[in-house]
């Protein structure tokens, strides 16, 4: 699938000098079309709900544009929880899916009225003892083991972090109920970034089937069931986008089979976080120097700071220059940034048009985990972040950072520009 960018290389120009590179810039028209369209393929479920997965984007910008068309905030840290309380997110409208987690998150977790979702049983005794009693609503996340497969980046489960195992489970319920829970809500994630959409199916069937045996064993009927998020995206060419119509349709399947077999009617949520903002999102960079030695390396000002994924996992991310989308692709190149690490390059011997300095990059499909996962190594600063509205104009939603934040943290004196004295 061939990749394109809704503006011209004179656009990239014109936002480069209001906004030097490196930047992230999302496109704010096709996010809403896509929620829409993921909606849409729900509306069967009068419950329905995604909760946007905060740590794929985490700017309030973003999540004040997803609130206001219903979705909520998947939450797993106090710093979440604070980015979709500034952007009005409140309530049940909140999932706090956390791991190892600090006393002082629960407790702004319950503050916020948030859905509780837990990790552990262990969890149960040290959340009532952290807010002074359980809340009505608690969910409780589920590892199925040897019972599901995940996949490359979640791992196998049995040897994942997350989730109570099926006793534990169980016995957790019915632990609930005895302190005074009285709705309930049921959560797994096992895959990420899955292109298959036969497997949400699958991952529903369990769930519901794990459903059922609670209220068999415990009398508790669940009142919603969490199926996850892990949505997949193309990244490569090559690849197909899912499709929504065949996850939903799959998914549907199963819920009535399971309706069809007693059970009551049951809201349904996602928690994408991917899907809905990283193919509308890109990393532009200009070229700074080309080098040629035992290979052709291609400099740019951006680095692994600014999109980590490729020097971490080994991720492809499809590279376009503005101007040269014809162009012939008869030039193998490095695409590297300035880091102090070898494995600081966002392409390997990638065939791409002749590339010559002030040349602009695009890197495709950064809209997740991107400038998310930055980082300040080497003394790097964070890039900003645009918005591309609807009607044309882009919007700074987040500055570049400056060697003032760099240093701010330090009790240092004489240092340039920050710190204090």
């Amino acid at each position: 699938m061939p990749r394109t960018l809704p503006l011209s290389r004179d656009d990239l120009e014109r936002i480069a000098e209001r906004f030097p590179t490196p930047f992230h810039l999302y496109d704010e028209a096709a996010i809403v079309e896509n929620v829409r369209d993921l909606k849409r393929a729900f509306s069967w479920n009068p419950g329905f709900r995604e909760y946007f997965a905060v740590k794929a984007t985490p700017n309030p910008f973003l999540l004040k544009l997803l609130a206001r068309e219903g979705l909520g905030c998947d939450c797993s840290s106090l710093a979440e929880l604070v980015l979709a309380e500034r952007a009005g997110i409140t309530g049940e409208a909140i999932m706090f899916t956390s791991n190892d987690t600090p006393a002082g998150e629960y407790a702004k977790a319950c503050a916020l009225g948030a859905v509780i979702n837990l990790d552990d049983i262990s969890h149960i005794d040290f959340l009532d003892r952290t807010c002074g009693g359980l809340p009505e609503l608690v969910c409780c996340r589920y590892n199925p083991g040897r019972a599901k497969e995940g996949n490359t980046i979640i791992g196998i489960p049995e040897e994942a972090k997350y989730g109570f195992t099926r006793v534990q489970i169980l016995d957790g319920f019915r632990e609930l109920k005895r302190r005074g829970v009285r709705r309930f809500g049921l959560h797994t994630m096992v895959a990420s970034n899955e292109l298959q959409a036969p497997y949400f199916a699958e991952t529903a069937r369990l769930l519901f089937e794990l459903a059922a045996e609670i209220r068999a064993e415990t009398g508790i009927a669940v009142e919603f069931i969490n199926i996850g998020g892990g949505i997949g995206i193309p990244y490569r060419p090559e690849q197909t986008a899912v499709d929504l119509d065949e996850v939903s349709a799959g998914i549907r399947a199963e819920y009535e089979r399971a309706a069809a077999a007693g059970m009551p009617p049951t809201r349904l949520y996602m928690e994408c976080g991917r899907m809905i903002t990283g193919p509308y999102g890109w990393l532009v960079a200009r070229v700074l120097h080309l080098k040629h030695t035992y290979r052709d390396y291609v400099g740019l000002d951006a680095c692994m700071a600014n999109l980590m994924r490729p020097a971490i996992y080994g991720a492809y991310h499809h590279i376009t220059v503005p101007g040269k989308e014809n162009a012939p692709c008869d030039h193998v190149y490095d695409v590297t940034g300035s880091l102090c690490e070898n494995n600081d390059k966002f392409a390997i011997q990638r065939a791409l048009p002749e590339i010559v300095p002030g040349d602009l990059v695009v890197i495709h499909d950064a809209g997740a985990h991107g400038h998310a996962m930055g980082f300040q190594y080497n003394g790097k600063l964070r890039s900003a972040e645009l918005l591309l509205k609807e009607d044309g104009s882009v919007v700074q939603i987040r500055r570049a950072e400056t060697l003032a934040d760099y240093f701010a943290t330090l009790d240092y004196p004489g240092l340039p520009e920050g710190g204090r004295a």
